[in-house]
């Protein structure tokens, strides 16, 4: 096959990415694809007939609107469609919780549980923008060394370390910015949810309606620290319009995959599906290209991975070519992880109580919160902590249905169940012999809150921790190519040392969610990434 600039392993969002922003300066770009279907964990299947499934990421509020502008993403079909309000939570006593945009409307919602509440919340959300919109700038940038590291480890040359300083100078410069809000953005940035949540407010359902969005994807409990962090990641990005603003992709997260790939193919990247990457070839320290199924060989000046760092460099990559030190610091990567996911075809809408009944109302627009306390997020920990999902799991449920009408057949619905805690590693029992049995007792939950839903279930699609790992090649099934705790962000991300998407390889790079900044459909991951190879280049 002929000879490109880059290779790019992996046609999730940030591969395509990465693929676009180079082929736009003229390179010959590659993109080969495992599986049948492009986006990654942003993809559509049309699992039963009439629908089109998310079957893994389901909103969409991060994609950086400089990344959805240079590559044209509206123009090639990207349509996002905001939801208002932005989330629901029940209780089993009939009251709940509606949160959105609309300050008034949340703020009379969020009284009905506290008047001190109500008023505290405004200055907690500014304070959670006011952070956001320092930290934001900072997912644009490659990462820069703020560590001292062994002289061995890499070069830098001196222009390297001139853009770095400048970059370190930035981000003091931005801090400086927060004044008196400084303290607390340290805390949001390094410390503990609960806490933090605990501290601003008195009410229990808000407390936890907040608190689930810190440990979504996560292995932790919402008093570990580091989970405050993800609490940032809900008021970030404009994808929609309007910052921390949540959407759903019309017709599927795959919407977001077929633009990309338009606009790829209008930039003459070649895009090859089925085609699985068993080898990266490296020769006198510098990549070659890759060996393909059938002993194909692809050659390539530069190869960039969207897959995780445990497959790139220990699966892919023959040890011998990786400093032992380097290989190291990879196998001590923590993907930790305790997610599932449930898509379920239904007849009808749920029915909660004192709602608009099974036609679709505010309720059904935004997250639907299964988690009425703190102490109910951390019982659900404390099992899964002891090898076996939890009994009562917490769940974020979503109907995109709600405001999209072409992913279902008229009348349908589809729902997404996104659950906490169910650990990659159990005790005792086996994933394939379980999934389906915690399924049932994760519907039945919702049940108490929705009586009709059970019955309206006519389709399901259950992925455990195991199934994540095996069709998105997610080590560990964790959603985010590795957790996203303090020593794993920034300038540690992957590893300290490396975070500026090259290797110990030249010309070998990472391109997705384990390189900097980290998980979330973003595609800032690729367009860094593309930043450096090009640098290269």
């Amino acid at each position: 096959m002929a000879n490109y600039d880059c290779i790019v392993i992996g046609g999730g969002h940030n591969g395509l990415v990465t693929a676009a922003y180079l082929a736009r300066e003229g390179k010959r770009v590659c993109v080969l694809e495992r599986r049948h279907l492009l986006g990654g964990c942003a993809c559509s299947e049309a699992l039963w007939p009439g629908y089109k499934v998310s079957t893994a990421a389901y909103v969409i509020s991060l994609m950086l609107p400089e990344v959805i502008a240079d590559l044209r993403l509206r123009h090639h079909g990207l349509t996002i469609l905001r939801r208002n309000p932005s989330s629901f939570t029940p209780l089993l006593d009939g009251r709940s919780l509606t949160m959105g945009p609309d300050e008034e409307a949340t703020r009379q919602q969020i009284s009905q549980f506290s008047s001190t509440d109500a008023t505290a919340y405004p200055r907690y959300q500014k304070l959670l923008e006011n952070v956001a919109a320092v930290i934001e700038p900072m997912l644009m940038k490659r990462a820069p060394q703020v560590v001292p590291l062994p002289k061995e480890w890499r070069s830098r040359s001196l222009p390297e370390r001139l853009r770095q300083t400048r970059e370190l100078w930035s981000l003091y410069q931005a801090l400086g910015h927060l004044g008196n809000d400084l303290p607390e953005a340290v805390e949001l940035i390094t410390g503990a949810a609960r806490p933090l949540l605990e501290r601003w407010f008195e009410s229990e359902v808000l407390r936890a309606t907040l608190a689930t969005d810190a440990i979504i994807g996560a292995f932790s409990s919402i008093s570990a620290p580091g989970t405050a962090y993800v609490l940032l990641h809900h008021v970030m990005g404009r994808a929609t319009g309007q910052r921390g603003v949540w959407g759903y992709v019309q017709g599927g997260m795959g919407g977001l995959a077929d633009a990309l790939e338009a606009t790829c193919k209008e930039l003459h990247v070649e895009i090859v599906r089925e085609c699985e990457v068993h080898k990266i070839l490296v020769e006198g320290g510098r990549v070659r290209g890759v060996a393909v199924d059938g002993g194909r060989t692809i050659t390539a000046s530069s190869v960039a991975s969207s897959i995780d760092a445990n497959w790139t460099y220990r699966r892919l990559v023959d040890e011998k070519e990786l400093p032992a030190e380097f290989l190291q610091a990879i196998s001590r990567i923590d993907y930790s992880s305790a997610s599932a996911k449930i898509n379920l075809a239904l007849g009808e809408a749920p029915c909660f109580q004192n709602t608009s009944g099974n036609s679709i109302g505010p309720e059904h627009q935004g997250t639907i919160h299964i988690s009425p306390t703190l102490d109910y997020i951390e019982k659900a920990y404390a099992d899964a902590r002891q090898g076996r999902p939890s009994e009562e799991p917490v769940l974020e449920v979503t109907i995109p249905t709600s405001l999209d009408s072409t992913i279902a057949p008229e009348g349908k619905h589809l729902m997404s169940i996104f659950v906490q805690y169910a650990p990659y590693q159990l005790q005792q029992e086996n994933w394939d012999d379980i999934k389906e049995g915690f399924a049932d007792r994760c519907i039945e939950l919702l049940g108490r809150y929705a009586p009709n839903l059970p019955g309206a279930v006519e389709h399901r699609q259950v992925l455990s921790p195991l199934d994540l790992e095996n069709t998105f090649r997610l080590t560990g099934g964790n959603i985010f190519q590795g957790a996203m705790n303090p020593h794993q962000l920034y300038c540690f991300r992957p590893v300290a040392g490396w975070a500026d998407h090259r290797s110990p390889v030249k010309g070998l790079y990472l391109c997705g969610a384990a390189s900097h900044p980290g998980g979330g459909v973003m595609g800032a991951c690729g367009r860094n990434a593309a930043a450096a190879i090009l640098q290269d280049l």
